[in-house]
């Protein structure tokens, strides 16, 4: 099953159950996905490129969030962290800790870098392979460690 027959499927009960939020999240992403569909590059919307789009959408909510929790809009912030959960039903699983930093040495091994100069090797192969897997964020950051 496609993640848009998934998602048709899952606005259907949201919308039988009259879950607001998961109606939200998942027009949210359907509209990602048309966007992206019809935004003229003429590229086709893969599993990966679908993951990518989910990801962004992540992001983008999760920098929202941040804003109105420091700007004291905790009520906005709570919608927000609502969807973010309902969109990461659609990811693949997500890793972290010891499993991530074990295969972020294998990549460090594979390409040879040895300090932080060489973070820009490492994160460009780990991006690539790690995909859909984990965030950029929790990458850099256990890379800068790993390197350091």
């Amino acid at each position: 099953m496609t993640l848009e027959e998934t998602l048709n499927g899952d606005l259907k009960n949201a919308m039988k159950n009259k879950d607001q939020a998961a109606l939200r999240s998942i027009r949210a992403i359907k509209a990602a996905i048309l966007l992206a569909k019809t935004d003229g590059s003429g590229n086709e919307i893969t599993p990966e490129r679908e993951i990518q789009i989910l990801q962004k959408l992540v992001k983008q909510r999760s920098d929202s969030a941040e804003i109105y929790e420091s700007n004291g809009r905790n009520d906005l912030a709570t919608t927000e962290k609502e969807e973010i959960e309902i969109i990461k039903k659609y990811l693949p699983e997500q890793l972290e800790g010891e499993a991530l930093e074990k295969i972020l040495k294998e990549i460090i091994a594979t390409t040879g870098a040895e300090s932080a100069k060489d973070m820009g090797k490492v994160m460009g192969m780990a991006n690539k392979q790690l995909a859909g897997k984990a965030d950029g964020k929790s990458i850099s950051v256990i890379v800068k460690k790993l390197l350091s």
